[in-house]
């Protein structure tokens, strides 16, 4: 793992997380351990409105932090319910953590490529809807990271298991002076958060 991203996860602070937000995260913290129990492959998609912001946020953290805790045949995807584009300052708060990133084309939806390791492949993040072939049909875990998608899809087809984790939008602090403050702000606070479920794994 890159040097600076493995220091910045060892300098998250599980401590921090409230009660309530612990109670969330049970769900897929006992959806990962089964999985992990029966040896079986672990696939978590982060849903929200637009696959722009906050699932790109959870995927490649959440895929990064399974290779640093060791947890095997785990695969890391997002959607959206409309497919947009990342926002950029998504990839720069990424860099500022550690991720080394790649910009693999230019036009209106930008595909990126996002690497926690030397070795490891880098995961691929654009916009995109839950349908895309990029996603897996089955046997996952939806994760609906935004309210608005939480309520808009009451069903996901193919989801063993929906679970609502949400997240406040950085995007209201788009063209603002707290703008980089703000994205880093939310992206510590889900590294945080999936670390202490990674956390709990060990203690099961």
């Amino acid at each position: 793992m890159y040097p600076k991203l493995k220091q910045t996860i060892e300098t998250l602070d599980c401590a921090m997380l409230s009660n309530e937000r612990k109670e969330l995260l049970k769900p897929l913290i006992e959806y990962i351990s089964s999985k992990v129990k029966s040896n079986d492959p672990i696939r978590i998609v982060f849903i929200c409105t637009h696959n722009s912001r906050r699932s790109h946020l959870a995927q490649i953290w959440m895929q990064a932090l399974a290779y640093y805790h060791g947890v095997n045949l785990f695969y890391s995807y997002s959607a959206g319910t409309e497919e947009t584009a990342v926002y950029p300052s998504v990839i720069d708060t990424l860099k500022s953590s550690g991720f080394l990133t790649e910009q693999l084309s230019k036009y209106d939806n930008p595909v990126y490529a996002v690497k926690f390791d030397y070795n490891e492949l880098a995961v691929i993040a654009f916009s995109k809807e839950l349908a895309s072939s990029f996603n897996p049909k089955s046997e996952f875990a939806a994760i609906m990271t935004c309210s608005q998608a939480d309520e808009g899809c009451p069903f996901i087809a193919g989801a063993e298991k929906r679970i609502p984790i949400t997240y406040e939008d950085p995007k209201a602090f788009d063209n603002t002076d707290e703008e980089e403050a703000k994205y880093k702000e939310r992206s510590l606070q889900i590294a945080t958060e999936l670390q202490y479920v990674f956390q709990q794994l060990t203690l099961k």
